[in-house]
């Protein structure tokens, strides 16, 4: 069977832990390889090479770091069917939306393209007489990048091409469900000419993130995951001086109001909760239908869903499996749960038909309705295929229950009352929202993140506030003498 190695210093090895495992396609239930788990040392040998990459590379010039930036824009955009492929065998999201995962990654590769520009100091003549000021972005050095396995290739690439663009190295632990995309963007990085060093990737559990988390070589840690583990990460990654950006779990809410288009909305609800299974942070899991138009909503919403095909993300189905037999397992206790807590199951999705082969792992799309917030399956962060509607009695409640919630990562509002946008844009706690957009995930020159338990840390993710992470500022005060200047004045400097 084959071994998915580690990659350190341009090289694939295995490491010396002896530990494995096992990867499997979640549309057959195979195993179709095993993936070796870095020991603590094999982990600190991936650091020890980016700390050693990493002075050549801040002193590279800004045009030969972008030289290589758009090499690999060039090489990623010309294979990308070869990452789709990948993405779609180990995790098991249909094709299309691994191609779109590609591309949204690379919008972010686009946007650190142009690092000379975002980086760029200031400068100021003359602050003083014949003093000058100028400012400077500098690079932390290495890097680390913990990764989910929803989004094997995106969620790496909202963080490493800003990074390296900005002068630092790459270690990179992507999840052990899915890990062949990061050798992959490891391999397609040395094509493009990056030095070895720079990029690295440890495969590992537990063990691995604590050796990155403790290593005092190690400048930043970027972590996407649970919110839970988001906690852990910030808390004993800043323990030992870290810059830590962690961002956390969701519970996305969508109100509909009575002037919405009820089919527009409708169509944003199954595409926003059932895309990729249910496994987005940024899916929409609640469904907040004001009373008045809730039974109409439902109804639409049913009938769309009852469409879909479920299957294998090869044969041109709508949706795939969910990524482990555990999770999937997981998933439909919950709707067990919601079940026995008295909400309406209006569609249930425990006894799938797939268009697969093998035993792999499925649900169908579930539909809940009468929810109410003192159910599991409104409180947790499910992570599937299920879709519960709430009914409040208007507007004023729908945002109440929405700033309740313990997290603020993305919510979106469905109206065609300008006025009430305009409130909820401004009243609403959450970091990212959409007016009509079910899904708002930011542009790659905005930044990625939320509010509340979605994120520990003080930045977000790429854009503006992802340059300034992996970059730290210096202010040069300057003067030149001239040769007429002498003599001694002991008094306290002024700006005269």
């Amino acid at each position: 069977m084959q071994t998915i190695q580690h990659w350190i210093n341009g090289t694939a090895t295995e490491g010396d832990a002896g530990r494995f495992g096992d990867v499997t396609n979640p549309a057959t239930g195979k195993v179709t390889s095993r993936v070796a788990l870095a020991s603590a040392a094999t982990t600190q040998e991936a650091i020890a090479a980016a700390a050693a990459a990493f002075p050549a590379w801040r002193d590279t010039s800004l045009a030969r770091r972008v030289q290589v930036l758009f090499s690999f824009r060039e090489l990623l955009n010309a294979r990308k069917g070869e990452l789709a492929a990948i993405i779609t065998a180990e995790h098991g999201k249909v094709l299309e939306d691994a191609f779109g995962e590609i591309a949204r990654g690379q919008e972010v590769v686009e946007f650190a393209c142009g690092i000379p520009h975002l980086i760029k100091g200031g400068y100021t003549e003359n602050a003083s007489t014949k003093v000058d000021v100028h400012s400077i972005r500098q690079p932390l050095g290495v890097s680390a990048i913990i990764s989910p396995f929803n989004f094997p290739a995106m969620v790496p690439m909202w963080f490493f091409p800003v990074a390296i663009a900005a002068g630092n190295t790459i270690v990179l632990k992507p999840s052990e469900k899915d890990p062949t995309a990061a050798n992959w963007l490891a391999a397609l990085w040395k094509e493009a000419g990056l030095p070895d060093g720079v990029f690295n990737v440890v495969h590992g559990d537990k063990e691995s993130v604590d050796a990155l988390l403790d290593s005092p070589d190690v400048a930043s840690v970027s972590f996407v995951g649970s919110t839970p583990i988001a906690k852990y990460v910030y808390e004993r990654g800043t323990a030992t001086g870290k810059r830590v950006q962690a961002l956390g779990g969701a519970k996305n809410h969508m109100l509909v109001l009575p002037d919405a288009d009820l089919d527009l909305a409708a169509d944003a609800a199954v595409n926003a909760g059932f895309g990729a299974a249910g496994e987005r942070c940024m899916a929409i899991s609640a469904v907040v239908a004001v009373e008045a138009i809730a039974d109409e909503l439902v109804a639409k919403i049913a009938e769309r869903t009852r469409t879909l095909r479920i299957g294998d993300g090869t044969r041109g189905c709508d949706m795939g499996p969910l990524v482990t037999a555990a999770h999937r397992d997981k998933v439909a206790g919950y709707i067990d749960a919601g079940e026995d807590a008295g909400a309406t199951l209006v569609l249930d999705g425990r006894n799938p038909s797939p268009d697969a082969e093998g035993d792999g792992f499925f649900l169908n799309p579930t539909l809940f309705d009468h929810v109410t917030p003192d159910m599991t399956i409104y409180q947790d962060e499910i992570f599937g295929p299920v879709l519960s509607v709430v009914r409040v009695d208007g507007f004023d409640e729908g945002i109440e229950l929405v700033n309740a919630n313990p997290y603020g990562n993305g919510t979106a509002i469905f109206t065609n009352d300008g006025g009430a946008a305009r409130r909820f844009e401004n009243e609403v706690t959450v970091g990212m929202i959409g007016i009509n957009v079910p899904i708002p995930v930011p542009m790659a020159y905005y930044s990625f993140g939320g509010w509340k338990n979605s994120l520990f840390g003080d930045t977000h993710a790429y854009g503006t506030e992802g340059v300034h992470f992996f970059t730290r500022g210096k202010v040069v005060t300057t003067r030149w003498q001239d040769p007429s200047h002498g003599g001694l004045n002991l008094g306290f400097p002024t700006n005269a």
